[in-house]
């Protein structure tokens, strides 16, 4: 390259798009506020707009094919869309220099750089330093300065260059934010809604092997000083940001993040922004982490708290290195958060090593009994080339059968992309062959339709203390097809229920076949829906929501007779007519008053909530509110209660029990 003009720097993280707003690239904009900070001629170097949304290839190209040098932040979600980009750029001016960073760049490097030919160099690990050190040796090609890079000689010989060390000082490394690194990007996309990707500390003290967190920034924990947070909150504020991702692998872990929460909700109260902020909870949930919890949700500034678990089986922890992380503490905070009305969301996944049917089962039981009853997010297990489980060792003494799978976000518009991303999914283990992967599976979506969707959790709560069965045994009745093994049942007398599970057996295998793992619906929204919420869109719009209560009713109640519980027939039957009553459905204009002959609400209540009532013999009237909220189209409630509503559960009416009146007062 020639000294005589400025060196063209591209920079390119593509991130998804939310709800029309887009991430800075933050992965990239840090490694150029460092490099413009350290490097001896800043002066000799232009950083051209970076590439940060997935728009077409060769529009990428173009913004980027007069570049001397562009590196690439490699994710999952954007890997494949990044090699086409750096394969069309190589093509149309192979003397530019390309390097790939990022967590999809394998440490086990060498097959990565000979299928990609047109990779120059190999980033691996925290990626300032080396950034700094590929500007300042690009010129003279002197390659061999470079710590932490892999690259093919021209004789093709593999090149490995030792790790450098961590930066122990962050506050050598500049806020991207403060520094202006964004402020051409701001300039030139007016319209953009910007979201925010934020770090406070870097390190994670756990190794979990389905996680390259630990591996990509080692162990130890350090932090920026707590004053640059500050400024940077007030930066967001200033700059009307709604949403910030905290990437902290363990937020809550230092005693300042408290602090940090408060200038955070202060900030809020004063100027309005930043709106939401969603934070990775520290492994082993202390007190500190429900007070960060606790102040974010009475700020208004979390969406619902995120209790994360990934498996309580201690065979399954032991295998992925967690088993030094307490579930008791995990049961103590979510049955605190619980008691005080606040949604949280925990978080287990499907197809891990150790677990089986029989422990991801009971285990999900369990995370209910904890006092869970709003949502448990059910992750299929991805491989990550840089984790643990990344290892063909590892997958082959866990007996891992691995699928490729097209990428599709939750809740994502059907892709009209020219390029589709992939990733690797764990569809059966030695624990958990493949039929069983299946059954886990549809076990999972049915518990997510039953209880998590509210679609039968008044029942199951209800039965579950009076008749002494486990969560399990109610979720089984539908996902095992247990309905049908009773006398004289069949297929045709439970045509809606064998619909469902049918449905979920059907999607399980089509994933396992390397199918997506969402349910696409043009004309729900045109968008990709969870099995679970697909089903219930789906009844009840073809007007089979009634009928599946009503076979829901003789199916529980003919398991009920199956275990003798001493169930009263009219509680079950005012459980079911309850729940029915409460789901909120289109159309409906007025307001409904029920009289029962039990107390369902509080008792279902106090199950919830996790303080017992007795279920009590009384007269008692609720007042049903369905005119508070209405919808007008099936598609404006798929949007706000079935997918808005997601992650709270807010399925269901309000409802208000109603003071007897005098002349009931005998029955009281």
């Amino acid at each position: 390259m020639s000294m005589s003009r400025k060196i063209k720097v591209g920079l390119v993280q593509i991130n998804n798009s939310f709800s029309g707003q887009n991430y800075f690239p933050y992965s990239v904009g840090i490694l150029q506020a460092y490099a413009q900070r350290h490097m001896d001629q800043k002066d000799n170097y232009e950083f051209i707009l970076p590439v940060y949304s997935r728009i077409p290839v060769e529009s990428a190209v173009r913004q980027l094919e007069s570049a001397d040098i562009v590196g690439f932040s490699a994710y999952v979600w954007n890997f494949q869309i990044s090699i086409r980009i750096a394969e069309r750029l190589k093509k149309r001016n192979p003397g530019i220099l390309i390097f790939f960073g990022g967590p999809h760049v394998p440490d086990r490097i060498e097959p990565f750089l000979r299928k990609y030919p047109f990779i120059d160099i190999a980033c691996h690990g925290e990626g300032e330093k080396i950034f700094l050190s590929i500007l300042e040796n690009a010129v003279g090609g002197d390659w061999e300065k470079i710590p932490s890079i892999s690259y093919l000689k021209k004789d093709g010989v593999l090149v490995q260059h030792p790790r450098v060390e961590r930066i122990r000082d962050l506050s050598a490394v500049p806020s991207p934010y403060l520094e202006g690194i964004f402020d051409p990007l701001m300039k030139a996309n007016p319209k953009e809604q910007w979201i925010v990707m934020w770090e406070t500390n870097r390190g994670c003290p756990f190794q979990c092997t389905f996680c390259d967190w630990g591996s990509a920034v080692s162990a130890k924990v350090n932090s920026w000083d707590v004053e640059r947070q500050y400024r940077e909150i007030d930066w967001f504020a200033k700059h009307k940001i709604e949403f910030i991702f905290c990437a902290d692998a363990n937020f809550g872990i230092l005693p300042r993040d408290l602090d940090i929460v408060r200038y955070c909700a202060d900030t809020k109260k004063k100027f309005g922004y930043p709106q939401a902020m969603s934070v990775q909870n520290t492994k082993n949930a202390t007190e500190r982490s429900y007070q960060v919890q606790k102040i974010l949700h009475d700020a208004g500034l979390n969406k619902g708290v995120v209790v994360s678990l990934q498996s309580v089986d201690r065979n399954t922890l032991k295998a992925i290195k967690r088993d030094n992380i307490s579930l008791d503490t995990y049961h103590t905070i979510q049955q605190r958060f619980a008691a005080q009305g606040v949604e949280t969301m925990s978080d287990l996944i499907l197809g891990l090593p150790g677990e089986s049917y029989e422990s991801f089962a009971s285990g999900v039981s369990t995370v209910i009994e904890s006092g869970q009853h709003n949502r448990i997010q059910f992750n299929n297990l991805s491989i990550l080339p840089n984790a643990e489980m990344g290892d063909p060792e590892y997958q082959k003494k866990y007996g891992m059968v691995l699928v490729e799978s097209e990428v599709v976000n939750i809740h994502g518009e059907l892709s009209s992309e020219e390029v589709t991303e992939t990733q690797v999914l764990v569809v059966a283990t030695n624990t958990m062959p493949k039929e069983d992967w299946v059954r886990t599976r549809a076990y999972a979506w049915m518990a997510g339709l039953l209880h998590f969707d509210k679609v039968l959790q008044i029942p199951i709560a209800v039965l579950r203390r009076l008749a002494d069965v486990s969560y399990r045994d109610l979720i089984e009745l539908f996902s095992e097809g247990t309905f049908l093994k009773f006398p004289g049942s069949s297929p045709a007398a439970f045509p809606v229920l064998t619909e469902v599970q049918e449905f979920f057996l059907d999607k399980a295998r089509e994933i396992q076949n390397g199918g997506k793992e969402y349910v696409h619906s043009k004309e729900w929204l045109n968008i990709w829906w969870p099995a679970d919420e697909y089903i219930l869109i789906k009844m009840s719009m073809e007007g089979k929501l009634g009928a599946f209560y009503d076979e829901a009713e003789r199916a529980l109640s003919l398991f009920l007779e199956s275990r003798a519980a001493p169930v009263p027939v009219d509680v079950l039957r005012e459980a079911i007519l309850l729940n029915r009553s409460l789901m909120k459905l289109p159309f409906q204009k007025k307001n409904l008053d029920l009289s029962f002959s039990h107390n369902i609400w509080e008792f279902y209540r106090s199950v919830v909530v996790g303080k017992p009532v007795d279920l009590a013999d009384r007269i008692s009237r609720y007042h049903i509110n369905r005119t508070a909220e209405t919808w007008d189209s099936w598609e404006d409630w798929a949007r706000r209660v079935i997918w808005w509503g997601n992650k709270k559960g807010a399925y269901l009416y309000g409802n208000v029990p109603v003071e007897p009146e005098p002349e009931l007062a005998g029955h009281y």
